[in-house]
């Protein structure tokens, strides 16, 4: 593993350390321009969009297959689900190429695919729990949350509704096999059954963490519970699982990280809406390694808690249990991928799983099989500005630290004991770190941390920064106290790397691919979202290097293909965006953020 992990940051090295453009994997372009045309349908891949598709499906077989064994879930047609890849990745074990030919499989795919076919009708839309990611022989899963009488009765006719009207809206219909509806026609014993299908696939797949991000205890519309969640389940079916209710903003919420100048700093959920009504729940043993105060979660900012909670899943798939993840919100295809897509490259970047790819190679995959194959509704979402699968890339950029290495207990166990205080060398070494909202003294904005005896978990140290001499590089800080005695303010004299200045608005972020070609440097006052960052003279880690890259190829390809775009009236005369016009327009919901 570590001569894997010497070669692919050896070929990682030269663009790192050059300022030319970084290498974009073939068909990036081609499957970015897919996914802002149209969603994902398994039944659709046919006729010229599904040879795309096809070409699509085939390089994610190839790049799972330069690290690992698998055994494939055929969907064809959508004939599990709607919106699930045609051909299911079960990874089994780690192999290299050479080993290929000795691969024997270690699952019964046929009772695998049976477990599948019984339990899909348990979960929204069909999304049964599928492995996505193996670490340490553990699967990482996925799924949607568990569906309730409104899900399982009227699923057509309430997603008609709630999809705008469009013709995806009665997908879902045609993964009701006969099977299910004789299923359905007990009412006594139905949930029994369909969840007791459902826990059997979780029990195969050795889950035992279930990490549900809804904010709400159950999916309700027109007064009707549409879905449900393990946390709620009467009968206490899933009390042999460890539950944990880590509630994150639904997409709406990243129509604010916009309209913000694509700034989610100081970004605050709005948490007294009337319908959250799930609170953060976490076992105390889970915690007490992490040095977090999860009782300020509601003051904290998106990316605040977005690193709270990726370091949360970090350390329960890095732990010595051998025990399984599934992590999942309503539908599974928005804040689902956004977790997923971030263990995944944060993993890779400490060359723990898929040890042979290049950053392109990486990207390509966690865009294609995690979002795209998976049916997240891209043109839905940019159409309506939730750019939250821009988020999730640009977002690597406040996990390049070492605090997010499933690495780190390793490296702090084998290290020598030694003497108190700095060595020369250590000095040298000191560089920039924690670019987070709540940690970074090297990020371009004010900060203000109101924060309660533990909310500052992670700003438990004096920063130190060596900065070159030199008029036009020093940073004059200035640290103060305001009214609370706990509350520090860092100011630099410039605006943040991520916000456009007010002067230029907007406008120069929105341009044409054409205008965006020409990239600049990223740290500079008033560069756009979308330019790509210049490599910096100070010495970067293996992971920082990486996750870098991943970040400077997304910029790219997606600058050149899909950009920033302003959001636009939904293109169909929607049932349901009418709907949400009229309940906003009375009054009945309120606006979903504060901003600080």
């Amino acid at each position: 593993m570590a001569g894997a992990r010497a070669a692919a940051a050896a070929s990682a090295g030269p663009s790192a350390s050059s300022g030319n453009p970084p290498p974009q994997e073939p068909g990036l372009g081609e499957l970015l321009e897919e996914f802002s045309r149209t969603q994902y349908r398994a039944k659709d891949c046919s006729g010229t969009g599904g040879s795309k598709v096809e070409r699509i499906e085939k390089r994610c077989l190839e790049l799972f297959g330069r690290d690992y064994c698998y055994s494939v879930i055929q969907n064809v047609n959508g004939d599990i689900c709607g919106h699930y890849p045609q051909h299911i990745v079960f990874l089994e074990y780690e192999s290299s190429e050479k080993e290929k030919d000795t691969f024997q499989s270690t699952v019964q795919v046929s009772k695998l695919q049976d477990l599948v076919n019984r339990s899909k009708t348990a979960r929204c839309r069909g999304r049964f729990v599928c492995p996505v990611i193996l670490f340490k022989g553990k699967h990482i899963c996925r799924s949607a949350t568990l569906a309730g009488w409104g899900e399982l009765y009227g699923r057509t006719g309430y997603n008609y509704i709630f999809s705008g009207g469009a013709d995806d809206a009665w997908a879902d219909s045609e993964d009701i096999t006969e099977e299910d509806c004789a299923l359905r026609s007990s009412d006594t014993h139905l949930f029994d059954k369909v969840r007791g299908y459902d826990i059997k696939l979780l029990r195969y797949l050795s889950v035992k963490y279930i990490c549900d991000l809804m904010v709400e205890n159950k999916k309700v519309k027109f007064g009707m519970n549409v879905t449900s969640s393990e946390k709620v389940d009467k009968a206490q079916r899933y009390a042999d699982f460890t539950l944990l209710s880590i509630p994150y903003p639904g997409c709406e919420f990243f129509k604010e990280y916009k309209d913000r100048d694509y700034m989610a700093e100081g970004l605050i959920f709005n948490w007294k809406q009337d319908y959250v009504d799930a609170p953060l729940s976490i076992p105390d043993f889970l915690t007490s390694s992490l040095n977090i105060d999860w009782s300020q979660y509601q003051s904290w900012d998106l990316v605040q808690q977005t690193q709270n909670y990726l370091k949360l899943l970090l350390s329960i798939i890095n732990s010595d249990d051998d025990s399984g993840l599934l992590v999942h919100c309503i539908s599974g295809w928005d804040r689902t991928p956004l977790f997923i897509s971030l263990l995944r490259l944060s993993l890779w970047a400490d060359g723990l799983i898929h040890t042979s790819l290049k950053p392109a190679e990486i990207l390509y995959l966690t865009v294609a099989y995690d979002w795209f194959l998976f049916g997240h509704m891209l043109v839905d979402r940019l159409s309506k500005g939730e750019e939250i699968f821009f988020f999730c890339f640009n977002f690597l950029k406040h996990i390049i630290s070492e605090e997010f290495s499933a690495l780190k207990t390793q490296r702090r166990k084998s290290l020598p004991a030694r003497d108190a205080g700095f060595t020369l060398e250590d000095i040298c070494m000191l560089r920039r770190k924690d670019r987070g909202s709540t940690t970074s003294l090297g990020s371009d904005f004010s900060l203000v941390m109101e924060s309660s005896p533990g909310a500052a978990g992670s700003f438990t140290y004096e920063a130190v920064e060596l900065l070159p001499a030199g008029a036009q590089t020093q940073a004059s800080w200035r640290k103060s106290h305001s009214s609370s005695p706990q509350s520090v303010l860092w100011n630099r004299p410039q605006l943040s790397e991520d916000r456009l200045p007010s002067h230029q608005g907007l406008g120069e972020a929105k341009s044409s691919s054409s205008s965006s070609s020409n990239h600049s440097d990223f740290f500079r006052m008033g560069s756009s979202p979308l330019e790509v960052p210049k490599p910096r003279l100070a010495a970067l880690s293996e992971r920082e290097t990486r996750l870098q890259e991943v970040r400077s190829a997304f910029l790219a390809a997606y600058s050149s293909t899909v950009g920033l775009r302003a959001a636009a009236p939904s293109p169909s005369g929607a049932i349901g965006g009418l709907l949400e016009q009229f309940v906003r327009g009375v009054g009945l919901r309120s606006t979903s953020s504060n901003t600080l």
